[in-house]
């Protein structure tokens, strides 16, 4: 694939605002054209000797601390978080006092290696030039953090897109798994000889479980009903397939929650299905897989916990990983560090631990 020489410096450019590896080279330039500015300035003139410097670069000091406060304090605690208003009013009053400051210590530091013959009032006029000078630095270094966060919030977008779509293109190759097929047919079979009225209970279950795979999977939110919906299907066939094992399942869900939330699809799939993998236990012995899922103070809660036996290990090491690795990088693209996910694996029992934001 070739690159158009504008198109190389279009992407040079986006790379160099955001990209870490230059964040030094870019904070160093940003730091030599601010003193280049401040040193065009006239009021350090005004001071003789070696003096003049020391207030050329005491008054630098406090504007780039000022500076590098609005970009890394005031502008994410406040503008990303649309408080406009109290932005503002920050910003203003950092003003204030930075200017205040800057009068105090040349009144206490300075003042006796000042040039007689500078009137009063060309000191005032000459420190609010300086002041003026800074104002559109300020709003240059807030535009520059917007517009970094616009291409950080595309690259993730793009991301994103890219992750789901082949999330998707590997579950449409395995998500209707033969194997299960297979054994869910069968049993049907069986039941239209022993049990008829249970085999259409399985068919029905089996036919909401495949429509929600083929059709709401796409979709990129979906109610956490529809969800639900669908590990529950998912769970009872798994119940049923276990016809000779004990296999038991709680589902304790808050219901006010359930008609008003959106959640992004198959969000809890992977760990339910890791749940019903490491739950088999060949002993006989009761296995279990249990479901909780709350909301507080707008986040939502998940946990699925499932019994372990010490003697079964999961057939397919090999990819037994990958699930779990795309469900925690979808996470992370899709809620940033606003989500939270702990999993604790014991002897006799594994834990999963979600809290989104809804």
């Amino acid at each position: 694939m070739k690159y158009s020489p504008r198109k190389f410096e279009e992407t040079f450019v986006m790379d160099f605002l955001v990209e870490a590896k230059y964040g030094f080279r870019r904070h160093l330039l940003f730091l030599i054209f601010f003193f280049i500015l401040i040193y065009s300035a006239r009021f350090w003139h005004w001071y003789s000797g070696i003096y003049q410097y020391y207030v050329l670069f005491f008054v630098y000091t406090i504007l780039i601390t000022m500076v590098y406060i609005n970009i890394y304090v005031l502008v994410p605690r406040f503008f990303f978080k649309t408080k406009y208003v109290t932005y503002l009013i920050l910003l203003v009053l950092m003003g204030i006092i930075g200017l205040n400051f800057i009068g105090y210590g040349f009144r206490l530091f300075f003042e006796e290696f000042r040039v007689k013959n500078i009137l009063r009032e060309n000191e005032k006029g000459g420190i609010y030039e300086g002041v003026l000078m800074c104002i559109p630095i300020i709003m240059t270094t807030t535009t520059i953090k917007l517009l970094q966060k616009w291409i950080n919030d595309n690259k993730r977008i793009n991301e994103l897109s890219n992750l789901t779509l082949n999330m998707e293109l590997n579950e449409l190759r395995n998500q209707i798994n033969p194997h299960f097929l297979f054994n869910m047919l069968n049993n049907v079979k069986a039941l239209i000889r022993t049990d008829p009225a249970k085999a259409s209970v399985v068919i029905v279950k089996l036919s909401e479980f495949l429509r929600y795979q083929l059709y709401e999977n796409s979709e990129e939110k979906t109610l956490l009903t529809s969800e639900i919906d669908f590990l529950s299907n998912f769970l009872n066939l798994e119940k049923i397939r276990r016809d000779n094992f004990s296999f038991d399942i709680q589902i304790n869900i808050e219901k006010r929650i359930m008609s008003s939330t959106f959640i992004p699809p198959n969000l809890f799939t992977t760990f339910v299905e890791n749940a019903v993998k490491h739950s088999v236990d060949l002993s006989g012995a009761e296995s279990y897989v249990k479901i909780e899922i709350n909301t507080n103070s707008r986040q939502l809660y998940f946990r699925c916990v499932n019994s372990r036996s010490a003697g079964y290990a999961v057939s397919d090491k090999k990819n037994s990983g990958l699930g779990l690795a795309n469900i925690t990088r979808r996470l992370e693209l899709l809620y940033d560090e606003t989500f939270d996910l702990q999993i604790k694996s014991g002897e006799v029992e594994y834990d999963v631990n979600l809290k989104i934001p809804v």
